[in-house]
């Protein structure tokens, strides 16, 4: 799973490094990061939120309660009702593209408003797609066939790639910017195909065309909605958050919603190679423990992946905060890309850093509670995290501008994270395994050679300099990254960790 998210993420910050390339961080690429964030934050609202955090506990605990013919059923009606209100939605979309723009980027008017409602309109109906390839996904997950919907946004990316290079032969010059829109909804119908594909192969291809009456009247479509109204709820707290730093960077000048875009990919790594496969991996085991009654194997998979997250987010966190400006240089300084935007992105970089560890937890802590359909205490949190971030926001952005909203968005991160865990704990559904004193001063140790090791090693290193001289700036970058990582799990191993350690093998559970 996380081998082939890293894929992912490499195509998803080429395809950053290839559009920042070609139009820079200025008014036609704020308007293509808000028009595409548009589609994107209702992929997360209703598809990979609210709809999978409902979908895949029901789907998981119906099959092992009931046996696949009903989980076939379900599957089979919940297709259909899905695509009932998908399509309502993508409709609705592209009639109302720029109030849509104007609810999420008002601050563009003037300054790419128009390409930012042409571009709307062509992706929009990329919701549609990534709903019912979450759909998909979630029935190969709960089979444990991990692999094709890991794959899946390897496909959007090399789309978005190859329209970007072919964009400056086929379109005139303020006609490109249209064209990676192009790119994103072939991508979006390629991602569907592949998981279709992989549901023919598993023979749980569903039955899409039911009338709308049949489709949600269906009980285990009634059970998904009630679940899903809570998990609407907490997951919009989150994308309400998103939007207003989006008015917000709007509104600060142009450039500033490029600069977070760009930094923001650049958290997406640690994010999706370990919260993302871990959470995605974890929720079906989750929630067989759960039906099955075995607190002890709910409990231990939490442990698990708690500590497997400290192990791995937290030497990403430092090495982005102090490789900030070197990684984003080799990743973005080219072309369009001033210096200007370099360090104005770095510190972004600088500031998700700091809320690494906190967005991979919550990747991890949040399907305890939605393995046991719990997911009224994730939106109270929810709520909570959104009120401090714009509070934060309130006091912080006139002083240090599009920093302070990557920073609250980061201190909202660790204060979710922190959350979860003590309810998980208050409840007594999780309980620490013997060990994490003794595990937690490895780790200190190990991060502080790593630490010192990375500022001696790049003392003195002006990475805008470096522009002329691109293989040696991309050389010095890996070789940094190597040699943090070496000497992080060089002091592990000398301390006796080993990664056999790590392995766990799944109960079996009736």
């Amino acid at each position: 799973m996380s081998s082939w998210t890293f894929l992912s993420r490499i195509t998803g910050v080429l395809r950053e490094t290839l559009l920042l390339r070609a139009f820079g961080a200025g008014a036609e690429t704020d308007a293509f990061n808000i028009a595409f964030r548009l589609p994107n934050m209702l992929r997360r609202l209703f598809a990979e939120g609210a709809f999978s955090q409902a979908f895949v506990p029901i789907l998981g605990d119906v099959r092992a309660r009931q046996g696949d013919t009903a989980a076939k059923l379900l599957i089979d009606h919940v297709a259909a009702a899905l695509l009932w209100a998908v399509g309502l939605v993508s409709l609705l979309g592209v009639i109302g593209a720029p109030l849509l723009v104007w609810a999420i980027g008002a601050g563009l008017k003037n300054r790419g408003f128009e390409e930012a409602t042409v571009m709307t309109r062509i992706m929009f109906p990329y919701i549609a797609c990534m709903s019912l390839v979450a759909f998909a996904a979630a029935i190969l997950n709960t089979w444990k066939r991990f692999s094709i919907a890991a794959v899946t946004p390897v496909l959007l990316n090399v789309c978005m790639i190859i329209s970007i290079l072919l964009a400056p032969y086929l379109l005139a010059p303020q006609q490109r910017i249209y064209g990676v829109a192009v790119g994103v909804m072939v991508g979006g119908v390629l991602q569907l195909g592949a998981v279709w594909w992989g549901l023919v192969r598993l023979g749980k291809r569903p039955a899409l065309f039911k009338n709308p009456h049949t489709a949600f009247s269906y009980a285990g479509v009634r059970r998904v909605l009630s679940q899903m109204v809570p998990a609407l709820l907490g997951v919009s707290v989150a994308q309400l958050s998103l939007v207003i730093n989006s008015q917000i960077a709007s509104y600060l000048g142009e450039g500033r919603v490029s600069w977070i875009t760009a930094a923001d990919r650049l958290l997406e790594f640690p994010n999706a190679l370990l919260g993302v496969a871990l959470g995605v991996v974890l929720t079906p085991s989750l929630t067989r423990a759960v039906s099955s009654n075995n607190h002890a194997e709910f409990s231990g998979l939490l442990d698990w992946g708690l500590r497997l997250t400290l192990l791995l987010a937290m030497p990403a966190a430092v090495g982005m905060f102090l490789l900030a400006e070197g990684l984003t240089a080799v990743l973005y300084h080219h072309g369009k890309f001033s210096t200007l935007d370099l360090s104005q992105t770095a510190l972004a970089v600088q500031a998700y850093a700091l809320g690494v560890l906190g967005f991979t937890l919550v990747k991890i802590l949040a399907p305890g509670f939605y393995a046991q359909q719990n997911l009224r205490s994730p939106v109270k949190i929810a709520v909570l995290v959104l009120i401090f971030t714009q509070i934060g926001n309130f006091f912080l952005v006139p002083y240090l501008q599009h920093v302070a909203l990557a920073l609250t968005i980061s201190l909202g991160a660790l204060l979710n994270a922190a959350l979860l865990l003590w309810g998980l704990r208050k409840t007594k559904q999780y309980s620490a395994q013997p060990g994490w004193p003794v595990f937690l001063l490895k780790l200190i140790i190990a991060l502080s050679v790593m630490a010192v090791t990375l500022k001696w090693a790049e003392h003195g290193t002006d990475w805008a300099a470096l522009q002329s001289v691109c293989w040696w700036r991309i050389s010095k970058i890996l070789g940094l990254v190597a040699l943090g990582a070496a000497s992080y799990f060089a002091v592990l191993g000398l301390m006796g960790f080993r990664f056999s350690d790590f392995k766990r093998q799944e109960a079996e559970v009736a």
